[in-house]
């Protein structure tokens, strides 16, 4: 018996959207949301219906209906922190998302728009590789605050994928292996992975800014912004995540444009290019203490992994560390399709949140 199963992979620009008979792909689309449209809405959760209807039609247009499918798998959003591996949706879940007391962020949505499609045709849905999946030693989690206690988020899915990858490339798994893997997208994240475990990590409000994301940024000067009256909570959070990072700084979070410009002679694009790279490299540097200096490879990936300026830039402040292994793009539809047919086949538990 063969399965159907549709993946939802919601991010920042677009949403990424495949069918899967059993390994094999029967397609595999990226909708992109122009940044007119995404503007048009408050919240990330007010983007559900539209990019529902969007993913439907796609559906429709390769000739399937949601009746056919065997599952929805969606990509796991900003939870508390969860175990790595498959978690049914259900209405503890999606209130802990619509309530909006967890960070707004697109990979949210994943849930939302699965159990959306998957409930009212009788099918599960489920997330898989949560961005809050980790396993944090008490060490990890300290802040200089007590009210603040530091948790996971980052690419989980593509990471994880990038790594059993890696591995399976130099003959060894991932379990033996100690890496640090900084995922390179609209948002920029570090994590370290030690024999299998993601024991700390920098999400992207508190690692490297980039194309979308402001990133570390002094906190002073922050509540100096939160309370001078000129922007609101929204407006703020807006700053952080969607407004921020080269979008802020340039105008553009357009990768093609900003390489124009520096062609172009554009010295202040040439530097804020140059500054990301650093900021990347200090992301890696942070995470090395966590190894205590056991690394075997320093993994770069994501969508700006294919910048070959960026990366010889960061290879210049830190390719002394480790081997830098550069393995561009995403590969987070196939790791959710895979862990959607284990847990089909029985082959894989599944979490209830």
């Amino acid at each position: 018996m063969s399965f159907l199963i549709l993946v939802i992979n919601p991010g920042s620009t677009s949403t990424k959207v495949a069918l899967f008979e059993d390994e094999k792909v029967v397609f595999n689309e990226n909708i992109g949301h122009p940044q007119q449209e995404t503007d048009q809405y408050d919240s990330i959760l007010q983007q559900a219906p539209m990019r529902k209807k969007l993913v439907l039609d796609m559906l429709g247009m390769h000739g399937y209906s949601p009746e056919q499918l065997s599952v929805v798998m969606g990509r796991g959003g900003m939870l508390p922190p969860v175990k790595t591996g498959g978690y049914r949706v259900n209405e503890n879940m999606l209130r802990l998302i619509s309530e909006d007391k967890i960070p707004q962020h697109a990979s949210n949505l994943g849930a939302v728009l699965a159990s959306d499609i998957a409930w009212p045709v009788g099918i599960e849905a489920y997330i898989y590789d949560a961005v809050s999946a980790a396993d944090f030693p008490p060490v990890a989690k300290i802040t200089g605050m007590r009210e603040v206690v530091r948790k996971s988020f980052c690419h989980v899915l593509n990471s994880r994928a990038v790594s059993i990858r890696y591995a399976e490339s130099i003959g060894k798994k991932y379990e033996d292996l100690n890496l640090i893997v900084t995922h390179l997208g609209g948002g920029i994240t570090v994590g370290a992975h030690q024999k299998g475990k993601i024991i700390d990590s920098l999400s992207d409000d508190n690692g490297p800014f980039a194309p979308e994301r402001a990133g570390s940024v002094p906190l002073l000067d922050v509540i100096d912004l939160c309370y001078s009256g000129e922007l609101t909570k929204q407006e703020m959070i807006k700053k952080v995540r969607g407004k921020g990072g080269l979008r802020d700084l340039l105008g553009t979070s357009d990768g093609r444009e900003i390489q124009k410009r520096i062609d172009g002679g554009d010295a202040y694009a040439t530097l804020v290019m140059e500054a990301q790279a650093y900021q990347i490299a200090k992301g890696v540097a942070l995470m090395s203490p966590a190894l205590m200096g056991e690394l075997d490879a320093v993994i770069v990936t994501g969508g700006l992994a294919n910048s070959e300026h960026l990366i010889k830039d960061v290879e210049k402040y830190i390719g002394w560390l480790a081997p830098m292994v550069i393995m561009p793009g995403e590969f987070e539809i196939e790791a959710l399709a895979l862990g959607g047919l284990r847990i089909l086949r029985n082959q894989e538990g599944v979490n209830e949140f």
